[in-house]
């Protein structure tokens, strides 16, 4: 074949030898694993140049507000560590996660009722590492794995990461469906194929802010023991509840099908990345080699300093002062959001958690809408960002979580804003956006109508 005179040619000759073409100037690109190339930024992190400008209102992010955090308590306690243990402290350590980290662990774990010993826990980097090391070891290419819909992007991320296919599972207001779990297991046995786990958020769902009820909790376990199905709980936000007390976790209620996912990213500070997965025996084994494979070691620094704060500190009365605040913020959301949107504007309620699910009326598209909502300044992640097959187009999330009450109330309004430009420009050009690819069609949570 001749020597290629333009990236054309180039392109064509790559194509040609079957050699992978990328338009951006990468000399490695050849280079790559297979994996590699169906990594993408998360929808969140491409937002935050833009969401973080001053003039911009975000309802985007999920970032915990620790403003109410006691600094000079966790100054205090990371003083502590330094003087008394700092050479335990900075050095390498276990890689299941020190022992003493651990039985805190199972303490705040108990609060939801589960009763665990500190031998099946393995500290994490957050929870985000826990869902790496259990995709790794559970997942081989083209593996399918159960989510709900919608489902976390960073899950989402995780999972492509690993090359595997996400079937999702349709939702109500009570959560995950039991008929609906058990047709998409049937659905994927009779591709030949085998589910590898199903992956759920029970409390206060991210991004849809649906918590699954107790009795649809054990529905779904019976249904998981029925089809022989693994669940992988990721439950960050089960403490933050904002209306009662905290529900039973699903793995109080079933120890061998379940395994546990855990963070203090959001009762404590995402900044010490101090996470934990709660597994079956064998299954830990297996977590804590690839845990050793990947860091050796969890931060023995932050492990230190996380266990110092719930020594020293009434770190149950602060998780309720951050109950309070959310629910603050929660509700000023939720009066802006039955105050400004315009008709046949659905959200859901949460109980809990930071997110509110917002569906658009009829003929609007959230990801062709946010532009055009950055420039109203306001920012807010579109919906089809919680999906792994394109779905959501008319959904938004909306995060009540760090804007003041006050800064919430105006993004809402700055929100409305701009859906009210874009149905106008509906009702007067005849425009609709791609409403086919839909949560709804999902049989996904069905918000309730306002």
């Amino acid at each position: 074949m001749p020597h290629p005179d333009t990236p054309d040619q180039a392109a064509a000759v790559a194509r040609a030898s079957g050699q992978r073409h990328d338009t951006r100037l990468d000399r490695y690109v050849n280079h790559y694993a297979d994996r590699a190339m169906g990594l993408r930024a998360s929808a969140v992190r491409s937002l935050f140049s833009v969401a973080s400008r001053p003039e911009v209102v975000s309802l985007a992010g999920g970032m915990p507000n620790i403003v109410d955090l006691p600094l000079n308590v966790v100054a205090q306690a990371m003083d502590s560590v330094v003087m008394n243990q700092g050479a335990m402290a900075m050095q390498y350590g276990s890689g299941q996660g020190e022992p003493f980290m651990r039985e805190k662990i199972c303490e705040v774990m108990a609060l939801e009722g589960i009763q665990a010993h500190p031998d099946d826990v393995v500290v994490t980097v957050g929870s985000q590492q826990a869902l790496d090391l259990v995709t790794r070891i559970f997942c081989d290419p083209g593996d399918v794995i159960l989510a709900e819909a919608p489902s976390y992007v960073g899950a989402l991320s995780t999972f492509a990461s690993y090359e595997t296919d996400v079937v999702h599972v349709g939702m109500d207001d009570n959560g995950l469906q039991p008929d609906a779990l058990r047709a998409a297991v049937a659905a994927v046995k009779a591709s030949g194929r085998q589910a590898k786990f199903l992956y759920t958020i029970p409390n206060f769902n991210n991004p849809s802010g649906i918590t699954q009820t107790l009795e649809r909790r054990r529905e779904l376990i019976q249904v998981a023991q029925d089809l022989d199905i693994l669940i992988v709980e990721d439950n960050p936000y089960g403490l933050l509840t904002l209306d009662g007390d905290p529900m039973p976790a699903m793995r109080s209620m079933e120890a061998d099908r379940v395994i546990y996912l855990g963070s203090f990213s959001k009762t404590f500070a995402p900044g010490f990345r101090v996470g934990w997965v709660l597994a079956p025996h064998a299954v830990r084994e297996k977590l804590l080699l690839a845990q050793e494979a990947a860091v050796l070691s969890p931060p023995v620094f932050s492990q230190y300093a996380v266990a110092a704060y719930l020594d020293q500190h009434d770190w149950k009365g602060q998780i309720v002062s951050f109950r309070d605040m959310y629910r603050a913020r929660r509700d000023a959301m939720l009066q802006a959001l039955e105050e400004f949107m315009p008709p046949g504007t659905e959200w859901t309620h949460p109980a809990g958690g930071f997110f509110v699910w917002l569906t658009l009326p009829e003929g609007l598209d959230a990801q062709a809408m946010l532009p055009r909502g950055i420039s109203g300044r306001v920012a807010f992640v579109p919906g089809n960002a919680f999906y792994a097959d394109g779905f959501g187009t008319r959904n938004i999330r909306l995060s009540y979580c760090y804007p003041t009450p006050e800064k919430i109330r105006e993004g809402v309004r700055r929100l409305a804003a701009v859906m009210n430009q874009e149905l106008e420009l509906r009702d007067t050009f005849g425009l609709r956006g791609n409403t086919g690819r839909r949560q709804i069609d999902h049989g996904a949570p069905g918000p309730n109508v306002q």
